[in-house]
């Protein structure tokens, strides 16, 4: 892995030729795979659509391939996958050649016979494991070979040069473990029960009901291709309302929705969410409730709807808005995803060497990201968002009240989104218990870019036990 790919690309025509070692002869090279490395090729070219989506939602890299030429091609295969471009023999073999890796490659022939390399993509998954397993040991190689050498020049801080090692390692066990995806219960796609839905309710609504008559009537329900951004202050309750949605667009609609969460594990919003749509406060069996029967029926009632919804909920931490894009791309092909909700923007990351020397930068292409995989998949996606400190340097009546300027990275954010609701709750800014306690559960979403129709507030009632969000009718203020 230590040869520049341009030094292998020059050697000769045959790409199965593993790279001279520049040690000594009488060492063993590295662990390698060449046949699987040729063989998760083969399945790509045949197949991109398939094959390269789930290299990358396995977390796949040039840097697995022990071969560079291998490595390179991957590089050229994913690019063409995230820019849609088609993948085929002829305009694959005219994009090597016009930036001069074709020959490198060891010409078209070599290109063909990787292509029929695998008869068969049945091991793909198999041959995948064998990549990534030796990957690893070169890995663990290459780190205890540092770690020895630097062993011996007798580091003055031992403790430190220890605390060096256990890290390199710690990376390498990090690197090789994948986020994974849950599902609830894969049932069959229901399409037309979302149809009859709409047809036996308010066609004034175009998009996807969310629940909240007041915010479907200014917005017009989730509309394919927008990006709707629910922003807020910790604690606001935001996750609580993203899934008050989802809910209501998973289990009452019946339309297959999609969670990425970056931040809750799928346990912790599973059970969330069972318990609030049985309207039982969780927190009481903490102080030794014992669930009577109306209870329980409740929650076994909640948690078969739940069981038997088109859900699915990928809990990986800081997922690359690459890897998001591939699993929502399967699922939505596999499943006719209807809704994406991501939890949270802040907490993905871009992969890209622009973005690793901006935060803004990065920002900015998940940002766009995720407003282009609304437009591909023709879905609307749900995405919350952080505000910084603003609201709580405001004084008298405006004293924590959101504004669109107080996203964080805002620019971008604004610029993509399609609607923006900021979500408010009174009572958490009241100064003194008198006021808490008038103001409890009152709450707002402010409605602070439409595209596609009106702004303004949208009120809202909440409840902390359950933490669910309801309709609220509105009280105008005296005067």
């Amino acid at each position: 892995m230590a040869n520049d790919p341009q030094d292998i690309f020059s050697r000769g025509p045959k790409l199965q030729e593993a790279p001279k070692e520049k040690k000594d002869s009488s060492l063993a090279p590295p662990p390698h795979a060449i046949g699987p490395e040729k063989s998760l090729l083969s399945s790509m070219l045949q197949d991109p659509e398939e094959y390269i989506g789930r290299a990358i939602e396995q977390h796949l890299t040039p840097g697995h391939f022990y071969m560079p030429s291998h490595g390179k091609l991957f590089e050229v295969l994913t690019s063409h996958f995230e820019e849609n471009k088609p993948v085929e023999l002829i305009s694959l073999n005219q994009y090597l050649m016009d930036r001069s890796l074709l020959e490198g490659m060891g010409g078209p022939a070599a290109i063909t016979e990787i292509y029929t390399y695998a008869p068969t993509a049945a091991h793909f998954e198999s041959h995948l494991g064998i990549v990534k397993e030796k990957f690893i040991l070169r890995s663990v190689i290459h780190s205890c070979t540092g770690a020895i050498t630097e062993a011996f020049a007798d580091p003055e801080d031992v403790q430190m040069f220890l605390d060096g090692v256990e890290q390199d390692v710690l990376k390498i066990r990090e690197a090789a473990e994948s986020g994974t995806e849950e599902t609830i219960k894969e049932t069959v796609a229901a399409v037309m029960k979302f149809f009859e839905e709409f047809l036996a309710g308010d066609r004034s609504t175009s998009g996807i009901q969310t629940g909240y008559p007041d915010l479907d009537k200014m917005g017009g329900g989730l509309k394919p291709t927008d990006m709707f951004v629910i922003a807020a202050r910790p604690s606001m309750g935001k996750t609580s309302f993203m899934m008050n949605i989802v809910e209501h667009v998973a289990i009452d609609l019946n339309v297959p929705a999609m969670v990425f969460s970056c931040e809750m594990g799928s346990q912790q919003i599973v059970q969330r969410l069972v318990f609030s749509r049985a309207r039982f406060a969780f927190s009481k069996l903490q102080s030794g409730y014992n669930p009577n029967k109306a209870d329980l029926q409740r929650i076994k009632r909640a948690s078969a709807e739940v069981a038997n919804s088109k859900l699915f909920i990928d809990d990986t931490a800081a997922i690359s808005i690459n890897d998001l894009r591939a699993k929502a791309r399967r699922k939505h092909r596999d499943e006719g995803l209807g809704l994406i909700a991501i939890d949270y923007l802040q907490l993905m990351r871009s992969t890209t060497k622009q973005a690793s020397n901006s935060r803004e930068r990065e920002i900015a292409e998940i940002s766009a990201g995720l407003k282009a995989i609304a437009k591909e998949l023709n879905i609307p996606v749900i995405v919350l968002a952080q505000l910084n400190r603003g609201p709580e340097s405001r004084t008298g009546s405006s004293l924590g009240v959101p504004r669109m300027s107080d996203l964080r990275e805002s620019g971008s954010i604004e610029q993509d989104a399609d609607m923006v609701g900021l979500l408010y709750r009174k009572a958490y800014y009241a100064e003194s218990a008198e006021e808490k306690e008038e103001d409890e559960g009152e709450s707002e979403l402010v409605l602070a870019k439409n595209r596609n129709g009106a702004t303004g507030n949208i009120p809202l009632t909440f409840i902390p036990s359950l933490m669910r969000f309801e309709s609220r009718a509105f009280t105008p203020e005296p005067g």
